[in-house]
């Protein structure tokens, strides 16, 4: 038997291309299906503890998938608004915690979450380094963001502009890293989180600017009287807030009425999630469900997708099988003077079905050794590849 190994090795070696080409075939076939498993089992871990660590989520009426995703992994899909007073009102049932969250900007393609320090506690953050927020215009990033942009206490981010030519008026917010949180292999590790105020600044319901009353250029100045002084648009609007200029920040207007994307409802009891429950029946305004429910039909669908996609690669491997056994077959043929010759000098039949035995069983020890190597680069990333090709 090792006088077979031995010829099938050098005969293998010495058609690089063919066994290059064969290994790879039953590589792919052999190893897509696995990775696949890997990367399904990981995405379906991830999104079912989360869901399953979030009781109740109550937003605007609409797609609740948008809502679910947006709120619990911060997608690009932002659902409709609702107002902070939707959260006060959820609060003055005495019936649960609500934690309001506003996911809908991006700061060099990382999501920005304005949400306040019962987030913090619902999700059991622990900080790796500095703090969490308690000025305007800080921020704490996810562990794999501090990463990929190479940020640490003490640097800035700066938020992205929706679009490119902001008609509004509306400037990129610098923001001050004040904490970085340790890795929670979960949506948190690539978000910046900043107060729900920060995040209305970033939208521009909030904005700061100079003394009007000490200002020396007197051409901002439209009118002055003892009580009020009025300032045109020339009137420098700060892009950064800091200890000098925080006092200047200021909102208008009635902040129960400021949007927010999201409620995060913690109830008391299962009794008073019930009951909460039950209040927005027939709200034409609100819905509020448990996430687990919407991650279940969306799982469904995906392992739906999932079935597919093994019965078209059963398939494509039935017809790789074939198109293996047809190459040996040709390789058999062109052998012929290589058999003969075998024979000639003695040996068996047998022989050449121990050579041909042999290097099959080569070119499976090698796939099945770069199936294995391939299993384990994916087991140490999958975490992140389930993020980036489910979640996102």
């Amino acid at each position: 038997m090792m006088d077979s190994l031995y010829v099938a090795w050098h005969y293998i070696s010495f058609y690089k291309i063919r066994t290059l080409i064969l290994v790879a075939c039953i590589t792919l076939i052999g190893g897509l299906p696995l990775m696949l498993e890997l990367i399904l089992d990981e995405s379906e871990q991830q999104l079912r503890s989360r869901a399953l660590s979030t009781p109740l989520i109550l937003g605007a009426k609409g797609s609740a998938l948008d809502l679910v995703m947006n709120t619990l992994y911060y997608t690009d899909a932002v659902p409709e608004m609702i107002t902070l007073s939707a959260a006060r009102e959820v609060a003055d049932t005495d019936l649960a915690q609500p934690i309001h969250l506003y996911a809908r900007f991006k700061a060099r393609g990382f999501p920005i979450v304005g949400t306040t320090i019962d987030y913090f506690e619902f999700r059991d953050f622990q900080l790796a380094h500095g703090r969490p927020f308690v000025m305007l215009g800080e921020c704490v990033i996810g562990h794999e963001l501090a990463r990929k942009l190479g940020l640490g206490v003490g640097d800035t981010i700066v938020s992205s502009p929706e679009t490119v030519f902001d008609l509004a008026g509306i400037y990129p917010l610098k923001m001050n890293i004040v904490g970085m949180l340790t890795k929670t292999h979960s949506p948190d590790d690539r978000a910046v989180f900043v107060d729900i105020k920060t995040a209305w600044v970033i939208q521009g319901l909030g904005h700061g600017h100079e003394d009007v009353a000490r200002i020396k250029d007197q051409s901002v100045i439209i009118s002055r009287d003892e009580k009020t002084v009025t300032a045109n648009a020339k009137l420098f609007q700060y892009t950064e807030i800091t200890s000098d200029n925080v006092d200047s920040f200021h909102f208008h207007g009635d902040q129960a009425n400021y949007p927010i994307t999201a409620v995060i409802v913690v109830s008391n009891d299962t009794k008073s999630g019930t009951l909460l429950r039950g209040r927005y029946v027939d709200n034409k305004n609100y819905q509020i469900f448990p996430p687990k429910e919407i991650i279940d039909d969306l799982l469904e669908s995906i392992f739906r997708i999932k079935a597919i996609i093994d019965t078209v690669i059963v398939i494509v491997g039935f017809a790789t099988l074939l198109a293996i056994i047809f190459i040996f077959s040709l390789s058999l043929r062109m052998r012929r003077q290589e058999m003969q010759t075998i024979f000639k000098l003695g040996s068996q039949r047998l022989t050449m079905v121990y050579l041909v035995g042999a290097e099959i069983a080569i070119i499976l020890i090698f796939s099945g050794v770069v199936i294995v190597g391939l299993l384990g680069m994916v087991s140490v990333y999958v975490p992140e590849i389930a993020r980036t090709v489910v979640l996102n």
